[in-house]
């Protein structure tokens, strides 16, 4: 009958002692990854809008999202700022698609609709309602909301003018959101700063956009307990 040697491959193998250290190598090289992986995620915005935040007819990094996200670089948010906007888009869009444009996990969203609204004379009460249900869909997933206000054209009736500007601020001290006025602003009636169209910004209409709402988008972040590191680039 013959007697066979286990092979020293399989005696390491099975020796409790090999065994044990194998494990707690293992154990102090994962320990040394997750050491040195980072102690924070960067902090995410959505820019939740439609063609005037989007970057309509603009390379991408031209377009808001990216601007923005470059401007608060520069002043030390560690952030993403992701284009989560359609081209076209109404509120009632916006509210059919926010689960999905909006993913969980979700810190902030800067919420820009309903010029298109305004531009096909929608009732102001529907307006008013879906983005109403747009802000309380996002504070039900615990994502804070920075509402971005949209002025009627001077062509349409007063009235209408007068009720849809209404229904920005009504909203916010409503929901208790933080609001900026007019998306817009600073670059109505500069025409050098549209597209072609008269309705669009342009590359440089986009960095005035953003340095207009910079400081409003950085205290919201300071009221979510962000702070910047003071690391500028």
């Amino acid at each position: 009958m013959n007697h066979h040697r286990p092979s020293k491959l399989r005696a390491r193998r099975l020796h409790p002692y090999g065994l044990v250290r194998r494990l707690c190598q293992s154990a102090t090289a994962s320990l040394l990854v997750a050491s040195a992986a980072p102690a924070f995620a960067a902090t995410t915005i959505a820019a939740f809008g439609d063609s005037l935040s989007a970057g309509y007819q603009l390379p991408a990094d031209a377009a808001f999202p990216a601007v923005l996200e470059a401007a608060l670089r520069r002043d030390g948010y560690d952030v993403t700022v992701s284009n989560a906007a359609v081209s076209g888009d109404t509120t009632q869009g916006g509210l059919e698609r926010l689960d999905w444009s909006v993913p969980d996990g979700t810190d902030l969203a800067i919420v820009e609709l309903g010029a298109n609204d305004m531009l096909r004379g929608v009732d102001t009460a529907v307006t008013a309602k879906n983005l109403g249900d747009i802000v309380a869909g996002l504070q039900k997933r615990h994502i804070k909301v920075l509402l971005a206000g949209m002025y009627a054209a001077t062509e349409l009736d007063g009235g209408y003018r007068e009720r849809f500007a209404a229904i920005y601020p009504s909203l916010a001290r409503r929901d208790g959101v933080p609001l900026y006025p007019f998306f817009l602003a600073g670059i109505i009636g500069h025409p050098e700063l549209h597209l072609p169209d008269g309705l669009h910004p342009n590359a440089a209409g986009v960095k005035v956009i953003v340095d207009n709402i910079l400081p409003t988008v950085e205290e919201t972040l300071r009221g979510m307990g962000v702070k910047p590191s003071g690391v500028k680039g």
